[in-house]
């Protein structure tokens, strides 16, 4: 039972939070203290060192800010809201969480916490520049917007990665004893994904769109999922660092992005990156399973040839 629920743990999550929905929905405000502490034991396993920006980098993020202009400008005459709800599913910036799945799978999180940091930035300014154009109705300025985005992704990236640094300067054991502890940071990243799924699913569930659109959306969404992940992967592999690639530019920060639609955007936007947390983690599920059977199909062999041996020993 212990081990199907470690191998399964991402799906179990979105189906807890999605069943739990009316009583998890209450525990929202303890987000942001998971998200810290999951950064910060992240943060303790990755060295300063580590953290260059590159070429894949540019590269990633090239792809993510005209992505998200030319998915707009190509749906925006068929209908506005699936433009916006699909645009920001491509804009928004890479989860925080990113780096302890990429860890999992045996990337670079090094690497990945770079472009999160990247990407945050570039989000940063680009949003208050582009989506007043979208929905003019919007009257907050660019130093106003700019700000509001910063003090809500920044203080969840920024002071754990200081206090890491300086656990490591000033206080090395405790930062040793946090750094043999990463492995929590993928139960804690599951147990903030139960949380924001039955917040996201509430949402759904409120927000007034017909089932045309709402379709529509799945589909883009689902599309534009899907293909940010082989992007980033087929970018990644260039630089052999295709697993770090591909989470970059796949697992997207939804709850920023949701929060996003509705200050920026059309509020019914919101329906997109509400879609797409049940994409992404369906793609990590999925991936983290690839990883399990690989890591296992060696151990099978090992086994069998041991049989093998054993019984040709058992016949001399």
């Amino acid at each position: 039972m212990i081990k199907f629920v470690k191998n399964w743990t991402l799906p179990l999550a979105m189906l807890t939070g999605i069943a739990g929905a009316p009583w998890l929905t209450k525990l929202y405000f303890l987000t942001p203290y998971l998200i810290f502490a999951m950064l910060l034991l992240t943060f303790c396993k990755v060295a300063l060192t580590d953290l260059r920006p590159g070429a894949m980098h540019g590269r990633l993020l090239l792809i993510q800010v005209s992505g998200a202009l030319g998915i707009y400008f190509l749906l925006a005459g068929f209908d506005k809201v699936v433009a916006e709800s699909v645009m920001v599913c491509i804009i928004c910036p890479t989860a925080t969480s990113a780096a302890v799945i990429t860890g999992k799978l045996g990337g670079n999180p090094g690497s990945l916490t770079t472009y999160t940091l990247l990407s945050n930035t570039v989000v940063a300014i680009f949003v208050p520049l582009f989506f007043p154009l979208i929905e003019p109705h919007s009257d907050t300025g660019f130093h106003v917007a700019f700000l509001t985005i910063f003090s809500k992704i920044f203080p969840l990236l920024i002071c754990p990665f200081l206090l890491a640094y300086l656990l490591k300067k000033y206080a090395n054991r405790a930062h040793a004893k946090l750094a043999e502890w990463n492995e929590a940071a993928f139960y804690l990243w599951a147990l903030s994904l139960t949380i924001v799924t039955a917040k996201t699913f509430r949402s759904l569930l409120t927000e007034q769109t017909n089932t045309h659109t709402e379709l529509w959306i799945a589909l883009g969404t689902l599309i534009v999922c899907c293909l940010q992940f082989f992007i980033g992967k087929t970018v990644g592999s260039l630089y052999a660092d295709r697993i770090s690639g591909g989470q970059a530019l796949g697992q997207k920060n939804t709850v920023f992005a949701i929060w996003m639609a509705h200050t920026y955007l059309n509020p019914l936007s919101a329906v997109g990156p509400g879609l797409y947390v049940l994409w992404q983690n369906v793609i990590n599920s999925w991936q983290l399973w690839k990883k399990r059977r690989k890591n296992t199909e060696p151990d099978k062999a090992i086994r069998h040839n041991l049989k093998s041996i054993l019984k040709s020993e058992s016949r001399r």
